[in-house]
């Protein structure tokens, strides 16, 4: 029986994970436009700012399995703790390194420390979720975490404009505190995974299993990131000036949330299996993707952007939902780890195209990444009980 709404609205241990991993979630959001403000302040050049970006995000990914591992051996809990209070020392040796004067070579090796840490963070509070929740109100509270981290990376380049008004490297100093806040709030008591049977050690991340469902986060990452970096050419593109960009960072949150609300709401109803939804909401990316490559107008513009962004949280919960049903519990800090590496890359791999192909051609090639999802959906792993709704 699927639990009524009210049951995630009362659950104190879900709020209390929310939190936590929002307060996780922020540093990362406000990281771009806080080190580009403090190299500008440092340098006069926004140029160091974007490298070190780079570093961070090169850096997390270096990371993300390593530290994921290290989760699942010592406990996803105690682990992040550990992690968060790491991430927050590294974030304030970053800060004071910055007050000194150090030069630059200095900046970028500092800033790959918390990076290599963060990048095992979300993954360890994603398997902490499965114990925070029971199965009956998993997908809504995914799809409610998916509505959420949109206001998070609007919040966050807001909340570093509103402090470098004091000084630039306060910035630093919040998302190192934002990590210690995050790491007083990691859900504890939860219980144990249970102990491995057999013979055959730990059992490994099913790859060829997951990696319909790593494709699909993937192609979430690649597709947005393709709208989400080139707000600027596309507005552009129909005449507008560089005000009407915010436009279309707003439509597809908007739809995103709208669409995560929806799944929420209705998700765990729906009848069509986890394949078959997937599948229709892939659809839905190449469907917003050729759109949004067409040069049709506002219209057309805002068609393609918000057909993205309803299909954004939905798809997310699906393949995490799908996803923790395949990892074993042993192995879920470093399966999740890989899940957000798969879709950083994705994001990464938007960002390059939007900077090194034509405005047509860089919505196709997310197009091409929904359309490899959705021939793995159907040709990599086995069906499951699930899939056929058995």
């Amino acid at each position: 029986m699927t639990a009524h709404p009210v049951s995630l609205a009362r659950h104190r241990a879900y709020w209390r994970w929310s939190a936590g991993v929002q307060l996780n979630r922020l540093p990362a959001a406000m990281a771009p436009l806080a080190f580009t403000v403090l190299t500008t302040e440092l340098t006069g050049s926004y140029r160091l700012g974007g490298v070190m970006m780079t570093v961070f995000v090169l850096a997390e990914l270096a990371g993300a399995v390593p530290a994921g591992r290290l989760l699942d051996r010592i406990g996803p809990a105690r682990g992040l703790m550990l992690l968060l209070t790491c991430a927050a020392l590294a974030l304030g040796g970053l800060a004071t390194a910055a007050a000194a004067g150090a030069p630059a070579g200095a900046l970028l090796v500092l800033v790959a420390v918390p990076g290599l840490i963060a990048g095992g963070l979300s993954g360890g509070f994603r398997t902490l979720l499965a114990g925070t929740v029971d199965d009956g109100l998993l997908t809504r509270a995914i799809a409610v975490d998916a509505m959420i981290i949109d206001a998070v990376l609007i919040l966050g380049p807001v909340l570093v404009a509103l402090l470098t008004v004091a000084d630039p490297l306060v910035p630093l100093a919040v998302m190192a505190l934002a990590y210690l806040l995050s790491a007083a709030l990691v859900p504890r008591g939860l219980a144990p995974p249970r102990p491995d049977t057999g013979s055959g050690g730990r059992p490994g991340v099913p790859l060829r299993a997951a990696s319909c469902w790593l494709a699909c986060q993937f192609a979430i990452g690649h597709l947005l990131a393709t709208i989400e970096v080139a707000p600027l050419p596309l507005v552009q593109r129909l005449g507008a000036d560089a005000a009407a960009a915010p436009l279309v960072i707003v439509a597809v949150s908007g739809a995103s949330i709208l669409g995560g609300a929806f799944y929420a709401w209705r998700g765990a109803r729906l009848r069509a299996t986890p394949r078959w939804q997937a599948t229709v909401l892939l659809c839905g990316f190449v469907a917003g993707g050729m759109v949004v490559g067409l040069d049709l107008g506002w219209p057309g513009l805002l068609l393609g952007v918000v057909l993205i962004g309803v299909c954004t949280a939905p798809l997310l919960t699906v393949a995490s939902v799908q996803l923790q049903r395949l990892l074993p519990e042993r192995r879920r800090a470093e399966g999740f780890s890989l899940s957000f590496a798969v879709q950083s890359t994705g994001f990464g791999l938007g960002s390059l195209s939007v900077g090194v192909l034509p405005l047509e051609l860089a919505p196709a090639l997310g197009v091409f990444s929904a359309l490899a999802g959705c021939v793995l959906l159907w040709t990599s792993a086995p069906l499951s009980p699930v899939d056929t709704g058995e």
